[in-house]
This record gives C-alpha cells, structure tokens and sequence, in this order.
C-alpha cells in the first residue's frame, strides 16, 4: 500500500490495483487515443515554462507526466501520483530516457508533496474519486508555492458525454438496471456540479477559481478498439462479469452502435462535456 493512505481513500485503492487498474494498464494506447485530446487544453492553460516543477494527480500510465515533463524541460521536475501499482508500473517504462520526470504511489489526499516546492499542479480525470475532496485540494495547495498554478479536467453530466454513456445505453436492454449513482460521491461524475467545485476549491484556500466548459468531438479508436475500451473499463465490465450469459448480444449491440456512428476511414468518435478548471494558490 502506498505511503500515508490507510485512512483514506481505502475503496478506490482497492479498485485501481484490482481488475480497472490491470484493465487501464493494459488498455493504454486505446485509452490515450480516447482522451488525450479532451485533457491538452487544461495542460496548455497552465503555461508551464522550462525548468518549473509540477505534479500530475492520477498520472495513471504517465503520458500526462510525460506532456508534462517535455514542457518544464530537462532542467525542471514532473511528479506523477497514483494510487494504481499496475498502471504505475506501465508509466515508469514509458518514462525512461526522461530524467526529470518520475513517479509515486501515493494518494493525493494524504501524500506529504513537500511545502510550497512546486509550480503547478495538474490532472486529467484523477481528481473526481477523492474521499475528502476538501482535504485533498488544501493537501495539494501545501505544496504549491505562493501564486502556484491549478488546473485539471473533469466531467459534466453523464447525459452530455456519449463517449462515457453511449456503450451502457446500447448494452442496457440485455442486463439489469445499474445502481443509480449517488451525487458528488466519488466517481468519474463527482464534478459535475460547477458550484460544487468552486465551493471545495474555496474552501481549500484556493483563489481565482474559474471553471469552463469544454465541448469536445472526441475518440479516435477503430470500432473494435472503442468496443473493447467500453467492455473492459467502467461499471460495464463489472455487469458483464455478474451476468456473463448476457456477454454476446451485449458485445453485438456496442459493436453496432459504434458501426452506426463510425466515420469513413473506420474511426469512432463521440460527443464529449467537461470542466476546464484553474485556480491558484493565493
């Protein structure tokens, strides 16, 4: 277990070192083609410039670090945090060759990143599954120094975000109905509420909180790649793995779902609806 976690954030540990994690890990290319794109705007708000230090939350396999580590140059530092051992294990591969970056297992929650020794702090999808998000946000303002930069992605609503959406819907008639999500609580739509992240960025100690919508065609896998993506990572693989006699015609209505959406050369892409958000430390 990583470092300083045992108090906290206990659920998710155990979901990314078990089957998502190994699916993430092993889905990498797909999932970078996916949502590589949607995650480049918030990176390129944060202006970083040769030789600043910056810590990525929820680096999962590293090509965010890596994004990362090329803008702050050999002379600057890129910390990856994760919480996920076999997607920390593809990331630390993908990084040799690349000496100011690196990587921790640790939880962003608790970590102890050092007072006031960093830049900027950034994410792509890993802020959403915090316990504590409050506590979590002051533990990563700690590390920033004084006028240190913010700034993640995260998703609106299920029902703006085919890309996230569209494969349960196809799949829903051929298996039960899933357990409503309960809001705010820790999952990829933790942030959907605007208001909500302002209020626990405010209450971090965070100021210039600002938080825009992203519009965004996104995808870019073959329609095996999107099918396989949508039967291995979220709560889909979970209900195939409780129901698996439901598995083929399950596996038939996402593959023609993504067949009727698929563009000339083959590639799928979907409607996308996130949060850019920044802020600063004060």
């Amino acid at each position: 277990m990583p470092e300083n976690t045992a108090a906290a954030n206990t659920d998710q540990i155990a979901y990314w070192n078990d089957a998502a994690g190994r699916s993430w890990a092993e889905l990498q290319d797909l999932l970078d083609t996916q949502i590589e794109p949607i995650g480049r705007p918030a990176l390129d708000g944060l202006a970083l410039e040769s030789g600043e230090a910056v810590i990525d939350v929820g680096c999962g396999c590293g090509q965010t670090t890596l994004a990362l580590g090329q803008r702050v140059g050999p002379s600057g530092r890129a910390v990856g945090a994760d919480i996920s051992q076999p997607m920390l294990e593809i990331a630390r591969r993908r990084a040799a060759g690349a000496p100011q970056v690196s990587f921790l297992e640790a939880d962003a929650q608790t970590h102890a990143f050092g007072s006031a020794e960093f830049d900027a702090v950034y994410s792509r999808f890993g802020v959403m599954f915090f316990e504590d998000p409050v506590s979590a946000f002051a533990n990563l303002r700690r590390a920033l120094k004084p006028g240190g930069r913010l700034a993640f992605v995260c998703w609106r609503t299920p029902a703006e975000n085919p890309i996230m959406t569209l494969p349960m819907q196809a799949a829903g008639p051929h298996l039960p109905p899933p357990e409503p999500m309960t809001p705010g609580a820790p999952g990829p739509f933790a942030f959907a509420d605007p208001e909500r992240v302002e209020t626990i960025l405010g209450a971090a100690g965070y100021a210039d909180v600002a938080v825009r919508p992203q519009d965004m065609v996104a995808g870019g896998n073959t329609v095996e790649g999107a099918t396989t993506l949508a039967l291995r990572v979220g709560p889909l693989g979970r209900m195939l793995r409780e129901n698996p006699q439901a598995a083929p015609a399950v596996i038939e209505a996402i593959r023609d779902v993504f067949l009727e959406r698929a563009r000339p050369d083959g590639r799928v892409f979907l409607d996308s609806a996130t949060w850019v958000v920044t802020a600063r430390n004060p």
